[in-house]
């Protein structure tokens, strides 16, 4: 596949997550009423819970005060930047769209931080007395690609790679 479909293929990515990611918190926000709901059991293991997140991914840094927002937008900014050179040098198709699913996530949190002041996160998954973080498609999609590009980096190249 050349660079330039590649390119295309996380373009396409990352806005597949984008879209899905907004939608989704429209839905939860506009349509369910989530807000006024606060939480809903949807399956033993899962809930809609609403929380308004101002730190980073699983409510990390959410005190570092009123300058919070604008230092986590420029900081999201600044990483979609770098994955935009990153996905231009990508040789991979998953690499591609590993990086694609993680600018999507982190544009769809700034759109939300701009928009609200907070990130929209509403799955809440537990079990058995465990309980995980609030989070939402954004969230998980740039937790898969950073696992799958974690993935890739640990596969053997194939046969004659990075000789000379």
């Amino acid at each position: 596949m050349t660079r330039n479909r590649l390119t295309s293929l996380g373009l396409l990515a990352s806005v597949l997550v984008l879209a899905a990611d907004q939608a989704s918190k429209y839905w939860v926000r506009e349509v369910l009423d989530l807000p006024t709901l606060g939480s809903i059991a949807i399956l033993p293991v899962l809930n809609f819970t609403m929380v308004w997140n101002r730190g980073v991914t699983f409510g990390l840094l959410n005190s570092l005060g009123d300058w919070s927002g604008l230092v986590l937008t420029g900081g999201a900014l600044l990483v979609v930047a770098a994955l935009g050179v990153w996905l231009r040098r990508a040789e991979r198709r998953l690499v591609a769209a590993s990086i694609g699913a993680i600018a999507g996530g982190a544009i769809g949190n700034v759109i939300d931080r701009l928009r609200f002041g907070a990130v929209v996160d509403f799955i809440h998954a537990h079990a058995w007395g465990w309980s995980w973080y609030v989070f939402n498609v954004a969230d998980a999609a740039i937790v898969c690609g950073v696992a799958a590009l974690v993935l890739d980096g640990m596969r053997k190249p194939p046969s004659g790679a990075g000789a000379g």
